[in-house]
């Protein structure tokens, strides 16, 4: 083999200032850099340096070279582009988060950790598997993103600044081309089995040898494109690792494909006793569709912080220093602007309230139902919704700097972080790769001394043993069992550490407002104060209160028609006032109303929730309007405390609607009045403590909280934000659903536990039988099929409905006031 002239392994031409070198047959080759360099290595060391002699052509650059170059990066390292993504805060510190495209595993998060944590000028790195995302917090001043992004790219990952726009459509791609491959792998599986059932039945009833071999060729047609194609990921993800030099679970799994096809296709034309595309072909479509489940898992977790993105416009009224308005992109906004804010739409930036005086809904981000009053020099949020007149507002703060961008990176520092027994199985993965190849590379080995026709079947026969297929379903199958059962029951999962943590669960916080209550305000008394016959005070409320877009009002309507009000009017912070047949009315506060006639108000009506109707004679009639308990939380409440569980209140209620949700459920721990921060401090107190925490919320401003705990549930008439941070969804949002769960998840878990006793018992006995050259391939690759199997029947049990105990329902309690 004679000395290449440009880069040995690629063909492009070598760089004059890198001198980089790979030994082939003990001769020194160069290579233009250090990818084709690694590649190159692992090729030779794995003993198939003959592929450089039968080549057509050189191979080609990685596919990633592009990614590791900085000036692909480089338009992010500017201030405008960053604004929109990243986060600086007093210290000139800087914070991100980044999509990244090709991470399928622990071991590809924990390659990136340890590669970025010793750079300079990065302070930390998160990686999160289960959301594809990567957290890094760096020092400007020493070091640049695009080094940064660069560096990943030259790792073989392919990251992305984190934007509505851009996440939507990488997910697209990835689920479009994930979905072709698994129907690709499927169907070969299906045909590459029905071709099997031939082939074994035809080894014991006899067949004649052309029949053998067309059935044998057509089996390799079929597996082909289901191990070049639809497997190609898992082959790439090997190649990555081992020029990385961390072997993940791809390396032995691609192993395990790549000899079973390779000794396939050796058999068909150079004969032998069995081929094994069928096995191979299951493998790959099992592995296919556990992986398309948890990138299905990722992306619903990455649309929660994406929707936090969503709540501002894509557009705002800003006013030119003439008075006139000109509508922009809410991203050109800057602190100082003026935008003009309408009634109906959505504040597009924080800031200050310079002219008008308006209602704000800011419930998307505070959970507070009831609208904030706002006048001018008054603070309103970016993501909340103007609801009564226009206002006039000075942006004060922009892009990361905004409480929706705050939230946002609450929830993603709280999806970053990973449990204790998540990293635990990372390390037990990375030596159960390790031990495995070190394992087939000493039978081999060993094999080879003692007879060399053995040593290739025998290793085989082991790879296909020790192929984690039972173990890979072990888990799998009982979650899918276990939350189909939990489905039925109401409980609907969104990621599948749901179950298992749910299982374990030693603490449930509840949010009050639409958790424990039912989240809307009604007429739980009227009180007639002026015997008037004539006068129907309730239908006289609902005809002033039809013009009112509050809360409140919504307590007042009723059916039918109603008296026409004139002249109507609402006062902020008081309530309306209007005519109704000619009279003059008033529906609000007490002493408002009070006022009217020119009264002293009602002492008895002063404090707590009454409102009043009255009119220029005195009061007519007092309303008393509260939220109520949901039918089923206190026995919903006394179930889960059963179960040997404790339960507490976390609210950003005032205090005394709180307290009494409490007492009425019979719990004693209770917080009001708390912040999204302040539930989260909470939140890892408790896990301080060795708490297992289950966290039920139904708000925006609960995001955080449930996105930090170790699992959670929305109920699915909360707001979307709530839903997507969920690991579950409570159908119906009935409370008692949680206690059925949690008997559902111990059962799962208890059949997980089976299935994983099963499979490695299985792998323990055949391991050890294979290497000692007792078990054939095919009786490896039947072993491995019925190992599948079992496992599956077990967790077919979880699929038995289980008796449900009937849950009465008490007469619903109210709530004296209070709403968030």
């Amino acid at each position: 083999m004679s000395k290449a002239q440009g880069c040995f392994h690629c063909g492009e031409p070598i760089p004059s200032e890198i001198r980089l070198t790979v030994t082939v047959d003990d001769i020194e080759q160069p290579v233009c850099c250090h990818g084709c360099q690694a590649v190159a290595s692992t090729i030779v060391g794995a003993g198939l340096d003959a592929f450089y002699q039968f080549r057509p052509e050189p191979t080609g650059r990685p596919e990633d070279a592009v990614h590791g170059n900085p000036e692909r990066y480089r338009t992010f390292d500017e201030a405008r582009v960053q604004q929109e993504f990243v986060h600086r805060d007093a210290a000139g510190q800087c914070e991100t988060s980044l999509l990244v495209e090709g991470l399928y595993c622990a071991a590809c998060g924990w390659l990136i950790e340890r590669s970025l944590a010793d750079a300079p000028g990065v302070e930390e790195v998160r990686v999160n598997p289960a959301t594809g995302r990567a957290l890094l917090r760096w020092d400007p001043a020493k070091v640049q993103l695009s080094r940064l992004m660069a560096h990943m790219g030259r790792l073989g990952y392919k990251p992305h600044p984190v934007l509505p726009e851009t996440t939507d459509s990488q997910a697209v791609r990835e689920r479009r081309s994930a979905l072709r491959r698994l129907i690709v792998a499927g169907l070969g599986m299906m045909q590459a089995m029905m071709f099997a059932v031939g082939l074994y039945f035809g080894q014991y009833q006899g067949m004649d040898e052309e029949y053998v071999q067309f059935l044998r060729l057509v089996s390799m047609l079929v597996a082909t494109p289901v191990v070049l194609y639809a497997g190609l990921p898992i082959f790439l993800g090997a190649i990555r690792d081992l020029r990385n030099l961390r072997p993940g679970m791809d390396v032995p799994v691609s192993l395990a494909i790549g000899t079973g096809y390779g000794a396939s296709v050796w058999i068909t034309f150079m004969g032998g006793p069995e081929v094994y595309f069928d096995s191979i072909s299951m493998f790959t479509f099992f592995l296919l569709v556990a992986r398309y489940v948890e990138m299905a898992a990722r992306h619903r977790a990455n649309a929660t912080s994406d929707a936090l993105a969503r709540l501002v416009p894509a557009t705002a009224l800003r006013l030119r220093s003439d008075g006139s308005e000109e509508e922009v992109p809410s991203r050109e906004l800057q602190p100082g602007d003026r935008v003009l804010i309408r009634p109906g739409a959505t504040i597009p930036a924080d800031g200050v309230v310079l002219r008008g005086c308006s209602s704000v809904d800011e419930s998307m981000l505070t959970g507070e139902s009831d609208p904030r009053a706002r006048g001018v020099d008054s603070a309103v949020v970016g993501g909340s919704l103007n609801i009564d007149d226009s206002l006039e507002v000075r942006i004060e703060k922009v892009g990361q700097e905004t409480m929706a961008s705050h939230i946002g990176r609450l929830l993603r520092r709280a999806q970053a972080e990973r449990p204790s027994l998540a990293r635990l199985a990372d390390t037990v993965g990375r030596w159960f790769v390790t031990v495995v190849l070190f394992a087939s590379a000493t039978v081999f080995a060993i094999w080879w001394h003692l007879d060399p026709a053995l040593a290739f079947p025998i290793t085989l026969a082991m790879l296909i043993a020790t192929c984690p297929c039972a173990l890979s379903l072990a888990t799998p199958t009982a979650l899918a069992a276990g939350t189909n059962r939990l489905a039925g029951d109401g409980l609907l999962i969104t990621r599948a550490d749901a179950v298992e943590t749910l299982a374990r669960v030693t603490h449930v916080v509840l949010d009050k407002t639409g958790t424990l209550t039912e989240g809307r305000l009604s007429v739980l008394e009227a009180r007639t104060l002026d015997e008037r016959a004539s006068v129907d005070s309730r239908r006289i409320a609902a005809a002033l209160e039809q013009h009112s877009e509050h809360p409140i009002a919504r307590a007042f309507r009723l059916d039918g028609p109603l008296p026409d009000a004139e002249s109507v009017s609402i006062q902020r912070g008081a309530g309306v006032e209007g005519q109704v047949d000619g009279r003059q009315y008033r529906l609000g506060r007490p002493d408002w109303v009070s006022a009217l006639p020119g009264t002293a108000p009602l002492e008895e009506y002063s404090q707590g929730p009454w409102v009043l109707l009255g009119d220029s004679d005195g009061p007519i009639a007092a309303f008393r309007i509260a939220d109520r308990l949901r039918p089923e939380a206190v026995e919903a409440v006394a179930a889960i405390r059963a179960r040997g569980i404790e339960v507490e209140i976390a609210s950003g209620d005032a205090p005394e609607p709180v307290r009494e949700a409490a007492q009425l459920l019979g719990i004693t721990q209770w917080q009001a009045r708390m912040t999204p921060e302040d539930k989260l401090v909470r939140l890892r107190s408790l896990q301080d403590e060795k708490a297992v925490v289950l966290m039920v919320g139904d708000g925006i401003n609960d995001a955080p909280v449930l996105a930090g705990a170790n699992v959670s549930a929305a109920l699915n008439e909360g707001t979307a934000l709530a839903q997507t941070s969920a690991g579950m969804i409570l159908l119906g949002g009935q409370l008692d659903r949680i206690a059925r769960g949690l008997d559902t998840a111990r059962h799962t878990l208890r059949v997980i536990r089976q299935n994983l006793v099963l499979s490695a018992t299985y792998n323990a006995s055949m391991l050890p039988m294979a290497a000692m050259g007792f078990v054939p391939p095919w009786l490896a690759a039947i072993g491995m099929t019925l190992s599948s199997v079992v496992v599956v029947m077990n967790a077919r049990r979880l699929a038995r409905p289980a008796r449900r105990p009937h849950v009465r329902s008490a007469p619903t309690p109210a709530l004296a006031g209070g709403s968030a």
